[in-house]
C-alpha cells in the first residue's frame, strides 16, 4: 500500500505536516508517489528546511513565473526561496503558495521544524499550516519511545509542561500519544479531527512495531475515529499497518 492511500489524502489542496522523526522523508515519498501515478505534486515549506530537501522534491520555484516554468517542463516542483544568512529554503509569498496549489492540484508542505528529533512540542507561534488545508499529518519518531522526554523532543520543556512530566520520564507509548493529541500539542489549531492523520515512523523491527500498536490505540482512544499509520519511510515498502482509515 502507498501513503497517498494509507494515509486517505484527498487528490487536491494542501496537506501540511507537523511534529518530528520524518516530515522531509514523508513529503518526498508522497510527492514521488504522485509522479509515479503521472500526477502532478508541489511541494513546500512554510518554516525552513534544508535546500538539498527542497531539490530532491523539484526544481526550485519561489515565485509565480518559476512555478509556471517548472510545471510546464514537469510534474513536480519546492515552492521555496533560499534564505541568504542561512542557505536554507524559506516559505515563498502566500501568493505564491496560491498560484503553486491551482498549477499542481496537491500540495504538501512541511510546517513544523523539529531539529531532527523524533518528537516535537510547538512553541506559541507554530504550528505555520497554511489557511484551509486539507488534511494535517502529525509525524513521530518511535525512536523516542524508552528515552527521556528531554533528550527526545524538540522544546522539550513544553511538552513537559503540557503531559505533567519531567525532563527525565521516558517517552511511552501513552506519553507520545496523549503529545500527538493535545490540543496544544500535535493537534494544535486543527480543530477537525477528520482532516487530522498520525504517522509513527521508525516501525523497522517488531520491538518497534509492538510499540506503534500500542501508540496508535492510545491515539484513538484520545481522537477516535482518526487514521494512524505505522511506517518505516526509509525502506521500499514503508507503510507497516493502517489503523482505523479514515
Amino acid at each position: 500500500m502507498e501513503l497517498l492511500q494509507a494515509l486517505a489524502l484527498p487528490p487536491e489542496g494542501w496537506t501540511c505536516l507537523v511534529g518530528g522523526g520524518g516530515k522531509s522523508s514523508l513529503m518526498l515519498r508522497l510527492v514521488e508517489e504522485r509522479a509515479r501515478h503521472g500526477l502532478p505534486a508541489l511541494a513546500a515549506t512554510t518554516t525552513h528546511i534544508g535546500r538539498g530537501q527542497g531539490l530532491a522534491a523539484g526544481p526550485l520555484a519561489g515565485t509565480v513565473e518559476e512555478l509556471e516554468a517548472a510545471r510546464r517542463e514537469g510534474l513536480t516542483a519546492c515552492a521555496a526561496v533560499t534564505e541568504p544568512e542561512t542557505g536554507k529554503l524559506t516559505a515563498p509569498p502566500a501568493e505564491v503558495l496560491a498560484h503553486g496549489l491551482r498549477l499542481f492540484g496537491f500540495g504538501v508542505a512541511e510546517a513544523d521544524g523539529a531539529k531532527r528529533l523524533p518528537m516535537k512540542a510547538p512553541a506559541g507561534h507554530e504550528p505555520c499550516l497554511i489557511p484551509n488545508c486539507a488534511v494535517v499529518v502529525a509525524v513521530a519518531g518511535l525512536s523516542a519511545l524508552g528515552r527521556p522526554i528531554g533528550e527526545t523532543c524538540h522544546r522539550s520543556a513544553l511538552a513537559c509542561a503540557l503531559l505533567g512530566v519531567g525532563p527525565e520520564t521516558a517517552v511511552t507509548p501513552e506519553l507520545l500519544a496523549r503529545l500527538l493529541t493535545h490540543r496544544e500539542g500535535q493537534f494544535k489549531n486543527v480543530g477537525d479531527p477528520r482532516r487530522f492523520r498520525v504517522l509513527l515512523n521508525q516501525a523497522d523491527c517488531p520491538a518497534q512495531m509492538v510499540q506503534a500498536r500500542e501508540t496508535a490505540e492510545a491515539v484513538r482512544r484520545y481522537l477516535p475515529g482518526v487514521g494512524v499509520v505505522t511506517a518505516a519511510l526509509g525502506a521500499p515498502e514503508c507503510v507497516k499497518e493502517v489503523f482505523a482509515p479514515c
